[in-house]
């Protein structure tokens, strides 16, 4: 009787194709839409907008940075933390006391 293989399958011979092999041999060709290329892309364009929207993001987050910032000034001023002294000179005068 013939040995055989690990799990008791038995070994191929070299002139039979495995079946993984034959798997790939009778996968059936893609077939369906096929896309058309994309348009050329035109990076000067792509560039200008990349640049205006940095510049929006920049002047949003400055403009949530000043709120902020007057946000906090106002309850710091409304819990008698500061006075009416601008925030900025309040931490510097706080720094510079060494607090």
């Amino acid at each position: 009787m013939a040995s055989r293989g690990r799990r008791g399958r038995v070994p191929t011979r070299e002139d039979e194709p495995r079946r993984d092999e034959r798997a790939e041999q009778q996968a059936p060709a893609l077939q369906g839409h096929v896309l058309p290329p994309l348009p050329p892309v035109d990076y000067r364009v792509f560039m200008q907008g990349l640049v205006q929207a940095m510049q929006t993001q920049a002047h949003t987050q400055a403009a949530l940075q000043a709120q902020l910032e007057a946000q906090t000034h106002y309850l710091l001023r409304r819990t008698g933390v500061v006075g009416d002294t601008p925030l900025e000179e309040t931490v510097e005068s706080d720094s510079e006391r060494g607090e």
